[in-house]
Protein backbone atom coordinates (compact mmCIF):
# COMPACT_ATOMS: atom_id res chain seq x y z
CA UNK A 1 0.00 0.00 0.00
CA UNK A 2 1.68 3.00 -1.06
CA UNK A 3 2.50 5.81 1.72
CA UNK A 4 0.45 8.51 -0.07
CA UNK A 5 -1.23 8.99 -3.19
CA UNK A 6 -2.38 12.94 -2.81
CA UNK A 7 1.57 13.66 -1.86
CA UNK A 8 2.29 17.20 -3.94
CA UNK A 9 6.18 16.05 -4.02
CA UNK A 10 7.98 15.24 -7.45
CA UNK A 11 10.79 13.21 -5.34
CA UNK A 12 10.86 10.71 -2.54
CA UNK A 13 10.31 12.58 0.91
CA UNK A 14 14.50 12.05 2.65
CA UNK A 15 14.16 10.39 5.55
CA UNK A 16 17.03 10.51 8.72
CA UNK A 17 16.23 7.71 11.22
CA UNK A 18 17.87 8.29 14.46
CA UNK A 19 17.59 5.53 16.85
CA UNK A 20 19.96 3.58 18.96
CA UNK A 21 19.07 0.53 18.18
CA UNK A 22 21.01 -0.72 14.64
CA UNK A 23 18.10 -3.53 14.37
CA UNK A 24 15.52 -0.92 14.32
CA UNK A 25 17.50 1.12 11.64
CA UNK A 26 17.83 -2.33 9.62
CA UNK A 27 13.81 -2.92 10.26
CA UNK A 28 12.71 0.72 9.19
CA UNK A 29 14.72 1.19 6.31
CA UNK A 30 14.04 -2.50 4.67
CA UNK A 31 10.25 -0.94 5.04
CA UNK A 32 10.40 2.17 3.92
CA UNK A 33 12.65 1.25 0.71
CA UNK A 34 9.40 -0.49 -0.36
CA UNK A 35 7.81 3.01 -0.57
CA UNK A 36 8.66 4.87 -3.55
CA UNK A 37 7.19 8.36 -1.55
CA UNK A 38 9.95 8.19 0.48
CA UNK A 39 13.94 7.44 0.60
CA UNK A 40 16.18 6.89 3.82
CA UNK A 41 19.18 9.61 3.42
CA UNK A 42 21.00 9.09 6.52
CA UNK A 43 21.15 7.43 10.01
CA UNK A 44 22.17 8.59 13.35
CA UNK A 45 22.98 6.42 16.50
CA UNK A 46 22.50 9.03 19.30
CA UNK A 47 21.20 12.41 19.87
CA UNK A 48 23.98 14.57 19.49
CA UNK A 49 24.96 12.75 15.82
CA UNK A 50 20.65 13.33 14.91
CA UNK A 51 21.20 17.13 15.29
CA UNK A 52 24.52 17.08 13.35
CA UNK A 53 22.76 14.91 10.41
CA UNK A 54 20.06 16.96 10.57
CA UNK A 55 21.84 20.52 9.95
CA UNK A 56 23.90 18.49 7.28
CA UNK A 57 21.55 16.42 5.58
CA UNK A 58 18.25 18.64 5.85
CA UNK A 59 15.96 15.89 5.53
CA UNK A 60 12.47 16.51 4.99
CA UNK A 61 10.95 13.84 7.40
CA UNK A 62 13.27 12.39 10.70
CA UNK A 63 11.88 9.16 12.66
CA UNK A 64 13.56 10.02 16.12
CA UNK A 65 13.53 8.06 19.27
CA UNK A 66 13.67 9.49 22.51
CA UNK A 67 15.82 6.89 24.46
CA UNK A 68 18.89 8.05 22.99
CA UNK A 69 22.95 8.17 24.52
CA UNK A 70 24.79 12.14 24.59
CA UNK A 71 21.36 14.19 24.11
CA UNK A 72 17.68 12.00 24.40
CA UNK A 73 15.06 12.82 21.92
CA UNK A 74 13.41 15.71 23.69
CA UNK A 75 16.76 17.49 23.63
CA UNK A 76 17.73 16.39 20.28
CA UNK A 77 14.40 17.49 19.20
CA UNK A 78 14.99 20.92 20.56
CA UNK A 79 18.38 21.24 18.77
CA UNK A 80 17.01 19.88 15.52
CA UNK A 81 13.88 22.68 15.27
CA UNK A 82 16.79 25.31 15.75
CA UNK A 83 19.23 23.73 13.18
CA UNK A 84 17.35 22.04 10.68
CA UNK A 85 13.38 24.09 10.94
CA UNK A 86 12.41 22.54 7.51
CA UNK A 87 12.72 19.06 9.11
CA UNK A 88 9.42 17.57 10.33
CA UNK A 89 9.90 14.98 13.33
CA UNK A 90 8.29 12.10 13.87
CA UNK A 91 8.96 10.46 17.56
CA UNK A 92 8.90 6.99 17.15
CA UNK A 93 9.75 5.35 20.54
CA UNK A 94 8.95 2.36 23.03
CA UNK A 95 7.67 4.57 25.79
CA UNK A 96 3.70 5.48 25.58
CA UNK A 97 3.57 8.07 28.12
CA UNK A 98 0.90 11.25 27.21
CA UNK A 99 2.85 13.42 29.44
CA UNK A 100 6.00 12.96 26.85
CA UNK A 101 4.00 12.73 23.72
CA UNK A 102 2.24 16.16 24.76
CA UNK A 103 6.31 17.98 25.56
CA UNK A 104 7.34 16.15 22.26
CA UNK A 105 4.46 18.29 19.86
CA UNK A 106 5.02 21.28 22.55
CA UNK A 107 8.15 21.53 21.29
CA UNK A 108 7.73 20.80 17.60
CA UNK A 109 7.90 17.21 16.60
CA UNK A 110 4.57 16.56 14.62
CA UNK A 111 3.93 13.56 15.58
CA UNK A 112 4.48 10.21 18.02
CA UNK A 113 4.37 6.81 17.23
CA UNK A 114 4.68 3.96 19.61
CA UNK A 115 7.02 1.10 17.96
CA UNK A 116 4.66 -1.99 19.40
CA UNK A 117 2.35 0.18 17.10
CA UNK A 118 4.45 0.67 14.12
CA UNK A 119 3.49 -2.45 12.07
CA UNK A 120 0.28 -0.18 11.54
CA UNK A 121 0.68 3.07 12.85
CA UNK A 122 4.22 4.06 10.73
CA UNK A 123 2.53 4.28 7.31
CA UNK A 124 -0.34 6.28 7.95
CA UNK A 125 1.95 8.97 10.70
CA UNK A 126 4.47 9.20 7.84
CA UNK A 127 1.71 10.23 5.53
CA UNK A 128 -0.11 12.45 7.99
CA UNK A 129 3.35 14.52 9.11
CA UNK A 130 4.22 14.91 5.58
CA UNK A 131 1.26 16.43 4.80
CA UNK A 132 1.56 18.77 7.80
CA UNK A 133 -1.02 17.22 9.74
CA UNK A 134 -0.29 15.68 13.76
CA UNK A 135 -0.53 12.17 14.35
CA UNK A 136 -0.48 10.21 17.89
CA UNK A 137 -0.76 6.81 18.72
CA UNK A 138 -3.88 4.80 19.45
CA UNK A 139 -2.35 3.89 22.40
CA UNK A 140 -0.57 7.09 24.22
CA UNK A 141 -4.49 8.34 24.43
CA UNK A 142 -6.09 11.90 24.55
CA UNK A 143 -3.02 14.23 24.83
CA UNK A 144 -4.21 16.88 27.49
CA UNK A 145 -6.01 20.02 25.83
CA UNK A 146 -3.35 22.24 26.85
CA UNK A 147 -1.12 20.92 24.00
CA UNK A 148 -1.05 22.70 20.67
CA UNK A 149 -1.64 19.73 18.85
CA UNK A 150 -4.34 17.79 18.44
CA UNK A 151 -3.97 14.08 17.93
CA UNK A 152 -5.44 12.73 14.54
CA UNK A 153 -6.63 9.18 14.45
CA UNK A 154 -4.34 6.43 13.96
CA UNK A 155 -6.30 4.26 11.72
CA UNK A 156 -6.19 5.13 7.76
CA UNK A 157 -9.37 6.76 6.97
Amino acid sequence: MPLQDTCEMDKPARVLVVDDYEPWHRVVSSILETQAEVKVVGHAFDGLEGVQQAQMLRPELMLLDLGLPRLNGIQAARQIREVSPESRILIVTQTWCAELAELALEIGACGYVVKSEASYELFPAITAVLNGERFLSSSVGVVATSSRAQPRESQPR
